[in-house]
């Protein structure tokens, strides 16, 4: 692997993996016609890297959430002692059970773990989900505007949001753009409905590499190469970050419809080079 293949790789991982893209759709659609280097099988250890890199990027993005809310679960479990006078903070604990409920579907998605695998080399595949992840988007921008939060959202939305991430573990479909679409379909918040499915990233990569390590350790690792995945986790660490201070942005701001015309187009165009090679 070279370093020029690092850094597009990075580059990929970091900005699709937060923009409703398709991180997956888009390392597949590259690997697949532009000959970059197969990072799910032959730099398992790089592929892991990345999406610690990315990992990071939400943990600097939302640093303050994450200790408030790390704070609040050790309080919970009575691990830390609240100051005197000081009364528990129940929105905060209310964030920690959604975000254990919706995590919890995605271990229905293991029995099926290598049968989803192989759709990552099917580029017909990814071509529909993306053109599928872009309808997601521009029915996201007519949903009528939410309000729900931490406070006042159910058990229930955690739930279901929690299950369209499951869905969205194949390839082409956009893990961010289809769990926001849902939490908007369930009155979120807009703001809120974007840090939610990004706090719920946190549990799903960190499982999903610690499913990955020992596969990549028993693949052996090319120590020679780690200067160049080194690069690359760099790459995806600062674009990841400025690709969820973007979304951000626009959930604040603007809608989510330029993502679905890249979409489309960026599904139309995996097609045409899917018949054509």
């Amino acid at each position: 692997m070279s370093y020029l293949s690092a850094i597009i790789l990075g580059l990929v991982q970091g900005v699709a993996e937060f923009l409703p893209i398709s991180s997956s759709g888009h390392l597949s659609i590259f690997q697949q016609f532009f000959q970059l280097a197969d990072v799910e099988h032959d730099h398992m250890f790089f592929d892991v890297l990345l999406h610690l890199g990315t990992l990071i990027a939400v943990f600097v993005a939302y640093r303050k959430d994450i200790a408030e809310l790390l704070r609040e679960f050790f309080a919970m479990v009575h691990l830390r002692r609240l100051p005197a006078g000081q009364h528990p903070d129940l929105p905060a604990r209310r964030m920690i059970l959604m975000l254990v409920l919706a995590t919890l579907p995605l271990l229905l998605v293991l029995p099926i773990k290598d049968a989803v695998e192989t759709l990552y080399t099917n580029t017909f595949f990814i071509a529909f989900a993306l053109l599928l992840t872009g309808v997601l988007l521009f029915v996201s921008d007519r949903l009528p505007r939410g309000s729900k939060t931490a406070r006042n959202a159910s058990m229930v939305d955690a739930l279901l949001v929690g299950a369209a991430q499951a869905v969205a573990v194949v390839p082409g479909l956009s893990r961010s753009g289809t769990t926001i679409t849902a939490g908007m379909a369930r009155g979120f918040d807009r703001s809120f409905a974007v840090k939610f499915s990004f706090l719920l990233s946190i549990p799903a990569v960190l499982g999903a590499n610690i499913l990955s390590i020992s596969d990549a350790i028993q693949a052996g690792i090319d120590t020679s190469l780690l200067p160049v995945y080194l690069v690359g986790v760099l790459v995806a660490m600062v674009s990841g970050y400025a690709a969820i201070g973007l979304l951000r942005f626009v959930a604040r701001k603007g809608r989510f419809g330029g993502f679905a015309y890249y979409c489309w187009g960026a599904g139309l165009v995996t097609l045409i080079l899917s018949l054509i090679s």
